[in-house]
This record gives structure tokens, C-alpha cells and sequence, in this order.
């Protein structure tokens, strides 16, 4: 099968059963997607799938050919960090850095889901553009965990890349 990987088209020959974490781990070196609880319920696996996060835990790599994944390793520049990674370090958003991958990946799907109109469970106003606020950031980031409960600067530095835009 064959599907893009930041930016790069990539070629595997893979067992039917292997997930896309295990895919982007094992097959082609890119770590920073981490396999937290392998059931989809941390998030710490989190990628961008033809733009929308994803746990990468629960796909079968084999549904993706010819998609699109962005990893945290395809968030930014050969040179420099995205803007948003630049905040998570700007805001101290990140404690042990184990869930920080996937952190980043569903900020950069989140982020674009609201830039969209999408609203969340907690939007109050259905017909008007979601307002960003810290219940919209929460809301919105709830599938990922951090177990060092970095939570307040997450929602900061989210905010912050928001409000550069």
C-alpha cells in the first residue's frame, strides 16, 4: 500500500491487522506518535488524517491507501517550529512531553475544525462562528489526556495560537 506521510509518499507491505501507530512506529521510524493505552482513549497516538485528528490506534493501516497523515514530526518547518509548538513552549505546556505529540496533533485538527465553523458540545450558539473560548479549548482537547495534568497551559498555549491567527 502506499500513502502519504508528511508530506511524503510512503510504501509498505504490511500484515492486515497492523494499525497505523504501529505503522508509523515500527515500519517507518516516526515515533512521536506514542502508544499510550492502544485503545483509543488517551490520545497520546493522535495524527492528522487527510486533515482530522485521529487516534492512529485504531485505524488499520491498510484502509489508507493513497490518504494523507500528518504526524507531529510533519507539524513544522526543516528549520523551525510551528507556531504552535512554539507556544506549547512559550506556556509550558508539556510536563514529561509523553502525551505532547499527540497533544499538538489534535490542537492543529482542533484549531482547523473551529477556522471551519464546526461546532463543539459546549458551542452556545449554533448559527454563529464558535468563540474559542477556555470551555470551547477543553471541550474540544478532552480526548487527550495528560497524566501530568499540564491541562492549564495546553488550554494557554492553544488559546495563544488561536489568537495570533
Amino acid at each position: 500500500m502506499a500513502f502519504d506521510v508528511n508530506g511524503t509518499r510512503r510504501e509498505v507491505t504490511l500484515d492486515n491487522r497492523t494499525t497505523l501507530l504501529d505503522t508509523l512506529r515500527e515500519h517507518l521510524g516516526l515515533t512521536g506518535a506514542k502508544k499510550g493505552c492502544d485503545h483509543g482513549q488517551c490520545g497520546s497516538c493522535t495524527v492528522l488524517l487527510d486533515g482530522r485528528r485521529v487516534k492512529s490506534c485504531l485505524i488499520f493501516a491498510v484502509t489508507l491507501d493513497s490518504r494523507s497523515v500528518v504526524t507531529v514530526e510533519g507539524l513544522a518547518g526543516p528549520d523551525e517550529l510551528s507556531p504552535l509548538q512554539a507556544a506549547f513552549i512559550a506556556h509550558d505546556a508539556f510536563q514529561c512531553g509523553y502525551c505532547t505529540p499527540g497533544q499538538l496533533c489534535s490542537a492543529r485538527g482542533m484549531l482547523d475544525e473551529v477556522v471551519q465553523g464546526w461546532p463543539s458540545a459546549v458551542t452556545e450558539d449554533l448559527g454563529a462562528p464558535p468563540e474559542l473560548t477556555d470551555a470551547e479549548i477543553r471541550e474540544r482537547m478532552a480526548g487527550n489526556l495528560c497524566r501530568c495534568a499540564a491541562y492549564p497551559h495546553i488550554v494557554a498555549a492553544v488559546r495563544a495560537t488561536a489568537d495570533a491567527r
